[in-house]
């Protein structure tokens, strides 16, 4: 346990690793948890989690249950390793002559991981989004009433050119998560892959002050002996009950931050130029039950996700890697 500590290489390993096998699991929870706080009033595609991944079969296959998963597999590890390094990093300088942290400074830690991973978090829930909502806004055009394609957001002319087709009953062009980086990258430079940037902090600064310190204490409640590591099921039950306990906590940021996120908007759904401006029409017009909108998926999805890290983390599967390949002379 002291030697996982020290070693930022085995850090970034662990959560790397951790993110992959995560998202790999549970994606389809996680795209139906987009498409479904997205739904706006009268105009529900999906009635349940379970509706939205059997229709999304349907139409898409089972690959369209993964259509996004790329961008977080190729960012959830850069994510997740600088979430729980900079946890630990803050952890260690807080703390004195090696004594255990108050929940305040627990608190702050938790503060500063949700800080420093937006860089990444940012940029790839952005692209993630506009493909995981591709399938909806296909569907909804696909319904008996035409719907005017005058009314979709070009936000996006490589987005709005997919989803604006002159027949309802054609199938959405398929767009990569490049073509949309590239897109916006063109049309509004960086900071257009950085659009949502405050929700997000709004949602990714509470959730690490709220997970953080409740995993370090129910994972302590575990442990044998003040020095000894908790067993590999108590890491694993704290960081589910840890991460979906954090992930309801914020989920009315969530959706905030998934539909200022969404470039393209369907038949009769608002834009929202800001954070405020966002949380007031949907609380006028949806009431504040809209903000739990995905809330059982988002919980379904970040529990196992964090499970899963903290077992790898305190596991110490990152120092073997390091111990027994040539990556070993990063740790030197």
């Amino acid at each position: 346990m002291a030697q996982q500590q020290n070693s930022l290489p085995a850090k970034l390993i662990n959560g790397g690793i951790a993110g992959i096998v995560g998202v790999t699991c549970v994606f389809p929870i996680d795209l139906a948890k987009t498409r479904l706080q997205n739904q706006r009033p009268g105009q529900q595609v999906y009635k349940s989690m379970m509706d939205c991944l059997v229709k999304t079969v349907r139409s898409e296959g089972f690959v369209g249950m993964y259509r996004g998963a790329a961008v977080n597999l190729t960012l959830v590890t850069p994510e997740k390793a600088i979430k729980l390094a900079a946890n630990d990093f803050f952890r260690q300088h807080l703390s004195k002559n090696g004594k255990g942290l108050t929940v305040f400074k627990e608190m702050l830690a938790g503060c500063g991981a949700g800080m420093c991973q937006v860089v990444v978090t940012t940029p790839m829930e952005m692209l993630k989004i506009q493909l995981q909502d591709a399938g909806r806004l296909a569907a909804q055009q696909q319904k008996p009433v035409m719907m005017s394609t005058t009314k979709l957001v070009a936000t996006n002319t490589v987005l709005s050119r997919s989803f604006n087709s002159c027949t309802v009953s054609s199938a959405p062009r398929a767009v990569s998560a490049t073509q949309i980086a590239k897109e916006l990258f063109h049309t509004h430079g960086i900071q257009g892959l950085y659009k949502g940037l405050g929700a997000t902090l709004i949602r990714d600064v509470p959730f690490s002050i709220v997970y953080f310190p409740l995993f370090a204490n129910l994972n302590r409640l575990g442990k044998p002996s003040p020095d000894a590591a908790s067993p590999f099921y108590w890491a694993f039950m704290s960081g589910c009950v840890a991460g979906s306990t954090a992930a309801v906590a914020v989920n009315p940021c969530d959706v905030v931050k998934t539909r200022l996120q969404s470039l393209n908007k369907g038949s009769a759904e608002e834009a929202y130029s800001g954070v405020v401006d966002c949380v007031s029409k949907i609380m006028r017009k949806e009431g504040p039950s809209a903000f739990l909108k995905g809330a059982g998926c988002r919980a379904l999805v970040i529990a196992p996700l964090f499970g899963i890290a903290q077992v790898m983390y305190f596991a110490g599967v990152g120092e073997y890697i390091l111990d027994n390949t040539p990556l070993n002379l990063l740790s030197a």
